[in-house]
């Protein structure tokens, strides 16, 4: 009986502190959503986070969709193949690319690489004080802090999903054709025939958006709310990596259902 009194007491603890971290984190991305527009207003600051966010992440992500690209245009030739269909091979690593891996895994690795460094640094700048000490001198830490970062990630993401979803197709490109031999024209005149710009390339945009507005949220939220000591930072930094994937991947899911469901 204590066993079970104890469980349920445990059960309804975790639903409470879920409950209640949920209504935290709704108005803290109210807080800095509000303050969005106004962002554009420290110009200079953006500029300089979507160099550090997004020219920082530019390698690994190019680096990973050419590969990407290049293992949809193995695999995918070898399954064409057996049915005779092999000219459709850009067909099947554009789509691939556009409409799923590249809005997916461009966040995952952008979580990973630019969330991190976020959440770090404003858990660094909550551990030294600073954002306790703009608070006394009358700076909102929000304005001035969050709302910038916030803004570069959104500004960043997109475009970097754009890099990755060309690199793929050129990856694909150069495995199926150059390596395999394909016919180059198939593979471009197939690709540009089914790809639709407003259906699949304008969905990839409003994934990556989301997405952006996830990882860019929950990495500040993590950074601002951190403990003001190591571990805290380092505990922090681990979560925005933990939620951000898990939170990508349900919203993938159900951006997907909703703009692709026949």
């Amino acid at each position: 009986m204590n066993f079970l009194y104890r469980l349920v007491a445990s059960v309804g603890s975790l639903v409470l502190r879920c409950i209640t971290e949920s209504g935290r984190f709704g108005r803290f991305s109210w807080t800095v959503i509000r303050e969005f527009p106004a962002s554009f207003r420290r110009f200079s600051i953006v500029v300089r986070e979507v160099l550090f966010l997004g020219n920082r992440s530019l390698v690994i992500i190019a680096v990973s969709g050419f590969f990407i690209g290049g293992v949809l245009g193995l695999q995918g030739y070898d399954i064409l193949v057996t049915y005779g269909s092999e000219e459709a091979l850009g067909v099947l690593v554009a789509l691939a690319l556009v409409r799923e891996l590249g809005p997916v895994v461009t966040a995952l690795l952008f979580a990973g690489r630019a969330g991190t460094s976020l959440t770090a640094e404003i858990g660094l700048m909550r551990s030294g004080e600073q954002l306790s000490a703009m608070e006394m001198m009358g700076v909102d830490p929000v304005q001035r802090v969050l709302a910038p970062r916030f803004t570069a990630a959104m500004i960043s993401l997109p475009i970097l999903t754009m890099i990755f979803n060309a690199v793929g197709v050129i990856g694909g490109w150069v495995v199926g054709v150059v390596l395999i031999g394909s016919d180059s024209g198939a593979f471009w005149s197939h690709m540009q025939a089914s790809v639709d710009v407003f259906e699949d390339i304008g969905n990839s945009v409003v994934k990556s958006v989301v997405f952006s507005a996830v990882a860019g949220l929950i990495a500040l939220y993590e950074g601002y709310t951190a403990r003001a000591t190591p571990e805290g930072v380092s505990q922090a930094t681990t979560r925005t990596v933990v939620v951000s994937s898990l939170m990508i991947l349900g919203f993938d899911f159900i951006m997907t259902a909703l703009m692709f469901a026949s």
